[in-house]
């Protein structure tokens, strides 16, 4: 169609400047007949030549429904080039016209190619607005009217497909209301969403601020999850440079959008000097952190990474996904047991890993407290076995993977975490084995936690179950936890605890609540909440820190150094016999044993 156009507006131009040049047409004149001739002699070959022009300059691949400005200066450098080929010609074959008509056929040609064009995408518009019209389609509420805003409009837009309506726009930008983007009304503030949703009948809201800090983007999504539209929001910056964005790269709202707590960044040069080249091991490799862990290591380049973990699905999934993404990467999957002390000092021994990250452990506190022999052999003793083997063949350094449950624990969990960063605290006078833990609040969607129970049983119809209303956790993502680990790891002296500041601790409730908005639900009216009261061992709030007074900055804004207790093996030692002997006894004897070394631990006497 459009070269159909083209060959039309090639001879259009021609007529249209002889008629203004010669200001007549009907009659012919001698001084014209003579041009007319030499136009008949030269029609073909110049309307030839600047088709040929027109597709060089890629005139009929464009997506004319998608015309901007980019186009408007294609059509103008294609006009220039294709009457700059209708001069050559004219002057390599002896034959001429007044200049003017060059000039007047520029002018028509670039007018008329332009035309053709906007009025395919004019066509279309109506036809979009005719559309719109009817029933069936999503209503969008866009939230920012900035460059992304506009973006996300001119796609949605231009993707009939997607059966979505850009309808209204907010921003915080109180000059921008009243005004519109690309046809589309601001019609207020981030305060207006829930109003806006009201009266346009919204079914979808897309957060379109990707310069956003997470506390504002916190904001955002607190107000619209209020609403029951879908959310989606634009990912990054990144995607938007000169406009490189198209809508299958908006993603769902997740949960770690709630946080409201800037990601740490971090040294990656560091750390990757720290890892490549390098055998490294990580225990309990195929958990939520441990896995992470992994994925983390092996873009930094190591000799050699080892998977130790006693389960060996997890271990086999992970080393399929590495293989896959890092082929180049040493990899070796080791299925033993913390607990097997003769397996660990043989697999220390073979390999010789020049850092050991700690993650195996048992970390459900109901099961651990309804098995505290079980806790003491896998989080204690099995830490000690590692430590042990790696002073005994000269690994670099150790690093443990703490926990906020460590601090003043009440439970058996929280007090074996407790008695392991004593065990790497004990190790101070080490001269050959640098002893470091990282602590942290919990990890969204790890294996075990809130998000992916509640995510569950919202599919399944509800209820939600929270043990109290006013619980609370801090909560970090899990590639986050993963860095940081490898980040101390780097630059830790020995004996050093280090303590991430998570911002502000998130009420489980309102996490509930969220999940269940996230997924386009009301809350007690679509799935219900219920209470079940706090299970044993269980902590309304945790801590991160033993003592505010105690800690020390570090180069990083938000990770901490707890400051070491004096700690002593021979103290330490004393404490494990105990524990041992307690272990061979009973339960009771063993929580009667963790209290004399843990004085906010707590236990029913009667258990």
């Amino acid at each position: 169609m459009l070269l159909l156009w083209d060959l039309l507006v090639i001879q259009l131009s021609f007529v249209l400047a002889f008629y203004i040049r010669f200001e007549k047409i009907l009659f012919i004149d001698s001084e014209m007949k003579v041009y007319l001739t030499t136009f008949l002699m030269v029609i073909i070959t110049v309307t030839l030549i600047k088709i040929i022009v027109l597709y060089l300059m890629k005139m009929y691949s464009s997506l004319w429904r998608y015309a901007s400005v980019e186009e408007l200066f294609q059509i103008i450098f294609a006009s220039i080039f294709a009457t700059s080929g209708f001069m050559g010609y004219m002057l390599i074959m002896g034959h001429a016209f007044p200049r003017s008509i060059y000039i007047l056929t520029f002018i028509f040609d670039t007018l008329l190619f332009g035309l053709g064009r906007l009025s395919y995408r004019v066509a279309r518009v109506y036809k979009e607005r005719k559309r719109f019209g009817h029933s069936g389609f999503k209503k969008v509420l866009i939230v920012g009217a900035g460059q992304a805003g506009a973006v996300v409009i001119k796609e949605l837009k231009n993707h009939s497909e997607l059966n979505s309506r850009p309808v209204a726009v907010i921003d915080d930008d109180m000059t921008k209301i009243g005004k519109s983007i690309n046809g589309v009304p601001i019609v207020g503030t981030r305060l207006s969403i829930r109003e806006c949703v009201v009266k346009e009948d919204i079914d979808q809201i897309i957060i379109a601020i990707p310069s956003a800090d997470k506390s504002t983007i916190k904001e955002i999504v607190n107000e619209a999850s209020q609403t029951s539209c879908e959310l989606k929001i634009v990912p990054g910056m990144f995607e938007l440079i000169d406009g490189n964005f198209d809508i299958s790269k908006l993603r769902n709202v997740e949960i770690s959008d709630l946080l409201g707590r800037k990601e740490i960044v971090l040294k990656t040069e560091a750390m990757k000097s720290y890892v490549a080249g390098k055998v490294i091991m990580v225990t309990g490799g195929g958990g939520s952190i441990g896995s992470e862990l992994c994925r983390q290591i092996a873009k930094y380049d190591p000799e050699k990474l080892i998977i130790l973990d006693n389960y060996e699905n997890n271990a086999f999934s992970l080393e399929h996904e590495l293989k896959k993404k890092h082929p180049n990467l040493g990899l070796e999957v080791v299925i033993a047991s913390v607990r097997d002390r003769d397996r660990i000092f043989s697999v220390v021994g073979n390999h010789k890993p020049y850092v050991i990250f700690h993650a195996a452990a048992h970390k459900h506190v109901p099961l651990m407290e309804a098995n505290p022999s079980e806790a003491i052999k896998n989080n204690v003793f099995g830490s000690l076995n590692v430590i042990e083997a790696a002073k005994e063949h000269l690994v670099d350094r150790f690093v443990l993977i703490s926990t906020d449950k460590a601090v003043n624990p009440t439970n058996v969990m929280g007090a074996t975490k407790r008695i392991t960063e004593l065990l790497v605290q004990s190790q101070r006078e080490c001269k050959t084995t640098k002893f470091v833990a990282v602590r942290f609040g919990n990890v969204l969607g790890s294996n075990g936690s809130v998000i992916p129970i509640f995510k569950k049983q919202i599919e399944e119809g509800g209820p939600i179950t929270v043990t109290h209303p006013d619980i609370e956790r801090y909560f970090m993502t899990i590639p986050e936890a993963a860095r940081l680990v490898i980040q101390a790891s780097s630059f830790g002296r020995n004996s050093e605890i280090f303590v991430l500041d998570m911002g502000e601790p998130v009420k489980i409730t309102s996490l509930a609540e969220n999940l269940i908005r996230l997924s386009g639900l009301r809350v007690n009216e679509d799935i219900k909440i219920e209470f079940t009261g706090l299970r044993p061992g269980e902590k309304m709030f945790e801590e991160l820190i033993l003592n505010e007074d105690n800690m020390n900055t570090t180069a990083f804004e938000k990770i901490f150094i707890e400051k070491s207790e004096v700690v002593t093996e021979t103290s330490v030692k004393k404490m494990l016999t105990e524990l041992r002997d307690a272990s061979t006894v009973s339960d009771a004897a063993i929580r009667k044993t963790l209290k004399t070394y843990i004085p906010t631990f707590t236990y029913n006497e009667r258990d």
